[in-house]
C-alpha cells in the first residue's frame, strides 16, 4: 500500500478510509476532450458517495488569453468545493478513469488554494473496479448533507506566468508534458499553433505511469527525471497544452521529491500572443 500521507492513496486504503468515522470527500473529476461529458460517465458508474466535479466549470476559469483552462476565481473555486463537501482538515480524494491526469489537476487546485489534505486515487476508477470494490450508478447526488466550509486562499503552490516560463527555459528546466509529436510540432490536434517553448524539454506525462495507469515508484520517477536533466536543487517548471496534464507531471515530480512550478497558461496561453517565439523539432531550440 502507498502511504496515505503522500499525494497518492491506493484503492485498499481509500476503501478503509470510507468506512471510518471521518470518511474523506471523494471527487469524481472525469473529463474527456472529445466527450462524452464527464457527468454521463459519472451516472454510468462511480465510487459510492463520490460527488461529480466538472473540469471546465469547477477546476478552471473561462478560456481566453490566459489559456484554455486558466485558474478560476478563488471565490468560484471555493464555492464549488464547499458544494462538494470539502472543508479544512477533511481528507479529499480525487479520481478519474485514466492515468489520473484530471485527478492530478484537482489535487493541484486543492493544494494551490490551501487544502493540504488532498490526495489522488492511484489508478482511479479502473483500479477500484478491478479490485472488486462496489460501484454506484445513477444521477448525481443531491447537495451534500453537510456542506463544506472554508475560504479558498490562492498561492500555496508555485506558478509561472509567461515571462517566468520563458526565463526558466533558459536558466533552469522547463518540462513540456505533452505528447512528443506535439512538442516537435508534427501534430497539433487542439491548439492553432504547433511546436514548443524555446528551451523546453520534452517530457510526456505518459511515461510517468504503468500500462495500468498507476504512477511509477518514486525511485523510477527520480531516474526518469534525472535522465531529462532534473537534478537536486534544480529549478523546475512544467507546462502542457492548458495546464491540466502538467499538473500530473507536478504530481509525479512531488513523488520523486522534486518541487516544481506549474505554468497554468501553458501552450494555449503562450501562443495567445503571436510575438512569443515558437520552436519545432526534437531539440529544445
Amino acid at each position: 500500500m502507498r502511504d496515505v500521507a503522500g499525494p497518492l492513496v491506493d484503492v485498499g486504503s481509500l476503501a478503509s478510509e470510507l468506512t471510518g468515522a471521518s470518511p474523506p470527500a471523494v471527487l469524481d473529476v472525469r473529463w474527456r476532450l472529445a466527450g462524452p461529458p464527464g457527468i454521463d460517465l459519472y451516472i454510468e458508474g462511480h465510487l459510492p458517495g463520490a460527488v461529480f466535479v466538472d473540469l471546465d466549470a469547477d477546476l478552471a476559469g473561462p478560456p481566453g488569453a490566459a489559456g484554455r483552462h486558466p485558474l478560476p476565481a478563488a471565490a468560484d473555486f471555493g464555492a464549488a468545493m464547499r458544494r462538494a463537501g470539502v472543508r479544512p482538515g477533511r481528507l479529499v480524494v480525487a479520481y478519474d478513469d485514466g492515468d489520473s491526469t484530471i485527478a492530478a489537476r484537482a489535487w493541484w487546485m486543492l493544494r494551490y488554494f490551501g487544502q493540504d489534505q488532498a490526495r489522488v486515487l492511484d489508478g482511479g476508477l479502473r483500479a477500484w473496479a478491478a479490485a472488486g470494490l462496489p460501484v454506484a450508478t445513477g444521477s448525481p447526488l443531491p447537495p451534500v448533507a453537510r456542506p463544506g466550509a472554508g475560504v479558498a486562499r490562492p498561492g500555496n503552490l508555485p506558478v509561472l506566468d509567461h515571462a517566468g516560463a520563458a526565463a526558466l527555459a533558459r536558466s533552469g528546466v522547463l518540462l513540456d508534458a505533452r505528447a512528443a509529436v506535439r512538442y516537435r510540432g508534427e501534430s497539433e490536434p487542439v491548439d492553432p499553433v504547433a511546436g514548443h517553448i524555446p528551451g523546453a524539454v520534452s517530457a510526456p506525462t505518459s511515461a510517468n505511469v504503468t500500462a495500468e495507469g498507476l504512477l511509477l515508484s518514486p525511485a523510477q520517477l527520480r531516474k526518469r527525471f534525472a535522465a531529462l536533466g532534473v537534478h537536486p536543487g534544480e529549478t523546475v517548471g512544467v507546462y502542457c497544452g492548458s495546464g491540466v496534464t502538467a499538473a500530473h507531471e507536478v504530481l509525479a515530480l512531488e513523488l520523486a521529491g522534486i518541487p516544481a512550478a506549474l505554468y497554468v497558461g501553458s501552450w494555449s496561453g503562450w501562443i495567445a500572443d503571436p510575438d512569443r517565439p515558437v520552436a519545432t523539432g526534437p531539440d529544445p531550440g
